[in-house]
């Protein structure tokens, strides 16, 4: 919107300034609705009911009991609101970012009102069953992925003189220059499986005061870092990365993000007067998935995000080392953590809430810096 009014300016020098714009308008939406917002859910009792099944860790979290959740929405508004006035919204890639958001918003928070207003009613924390999401993520991304598919065409480039790629088509390695072709199937495939994933590993991670918000707002960091240069055909290929065009706006959607991010956590920081919900985890996972695809960073955004691969794996590998462990007369099978997602493991192996958040944040900034430091291997 306010890149339509100034375009002329915006369009030669201006990213920098917009970036900086979407950020702090982003924090400021955030901050100006937190106590209204906090109010509202306390009102309408959208209180947070955390059930393990081990009583060790219901006791651990019982001081959360009743902790206004659903506060993603504030996420979903501000990046929303933001994106639209400093975005340039005649580039596809926008108007799919902001598709993303609000669907897996809007999805999350369903599930989230199903689970805690409804259910609460006969005792049960169900909301939407798993495959149900599923579907609807796996919906989407076919969606958001062949229109890429077919925007991104516009990006063929000559490398040679009788060879021309599309970066906006191709899979990066991150150690790699070299472009791996894909078909609209394989891609399609590999989009959803990085949305999807995305999605449910932010989700996954979600769980203490704090976690999922600081660890988004350090993978937005990079990624706005690495759509910057894949936008800018100087600089990609200095770093030897592709060049999709239309994709540097997608800057203005990370600075959005870490904004939005910066400003929850004002509120969600240790002890947490309200939670994010899936309307804030899925759509902030989706989103961060979505970029990834859109920069052509894939198997970078594994790096990346390294803590929600770990959070993510933790469960998978939780659950299937119980079915394999499982007797087959019966009986209950065997653990390899203590409960998963495995920040549950440590909080159960003796560290404060705040000290597994705090080292997670570490381990974050430690992917942060592998990921960027590809860019010098490339």
């Amino acid at each position: 919107m306010i890149y339509n009014i100034f375009e002329a300016y915006f369009r030669d020098h201006g990213l920098i300034l917009r970036i900086t714009a979407a950020a702090v308008t982003s924090f400021i939406l955030v901050i100006m609705m937190g106590p209204g917002v906090i109010r509202f859910l306390i009102r309408k009792k959208i209180g947070d009911r955390p059930e393990f099944d081990r009583a060790d860790l219901n006791q651990l979290t019982r001081d959360k009991r009743n902790t206004p959740t659903m506060g993603g929405l504030m996420i979903v508004l501000a990046i929303f609101a933001s994106t639209v006035l400093f975005a340039n919204l005649r580039i596809t890639y926008v108007g799919m970012g902001l598709l993303v958001l609000v669907w897996l918003g809007v999805l999350g928070g369903v599930d989230d009102w199903i689970k805690l207003k409804y259910a609460a009613n006969v005792g049960s924390r169900d909301g939407l069953k798993t495959w149900e999401k599923i579907i609807f993520q796996i919906a989407l991304a076919v969606l958001v992925a062949i229109n890429m598919y077919s925007y991104g065409s516009q990006s063929w480039i000559q490398v040679a003189p009788q060879r021309w790629v599309n970066p906006a088509h191709s899979l990066y390695l991150p150690f790699t220059s070299d472009p791996i072709a894909l078909s609209l199937l394989a891609y399609v495939i590999i989009s959803v499986l990085t949305m999807v994933g995305s999605s449910n590993a932010v989700n996954l991670t979600d769980g203490m005061d704090g976690l999922a918000s600081g660890c988004v707002g350090i993978a937005a960091a990079v990624l706005l870092l690495f759509s910057w240069i894949v936008g800018v055909e100087e600089w990609a290929n200095v770093f030897k990365l592709p060049k999709v065009a239309g994709s540097a706006e997608m800057t203005i959607m990370c600075s959005a993000m870490l904004g939005a991010v910066l400003g929850f956590l004002w509120f969600n920081a240790s002890p947490a007067q309200v939670f994010m919900g899936d309307t804030g985890s899925l759509p902030l996972g989706g989103l961060i998935g979505y970029i990834a695809v859109v920069t052509r960073q894939e198997l970078l955004l594994l790096i990346v995000g390294g803590v929600f691969v770990m959070e993510a794996g933790s469960v998978l590998l939780q659950v299937g080392y119980f079915k394999m462990t499982k007797p087959k007369g019966g009986g209950q099978g065997r653990r390899l953590f203590r409960c998963a997602p495995i920040h549950h493991h440590f909080h159960l192996g003796g560290w404060a809430e705040t000290k597994v958040v705090a080292r997670f944040w570490i381990l974050g900034l430690i992917f942060a810096a592998l990921a960027l430091a590809t860019l010098k291997l490339r």
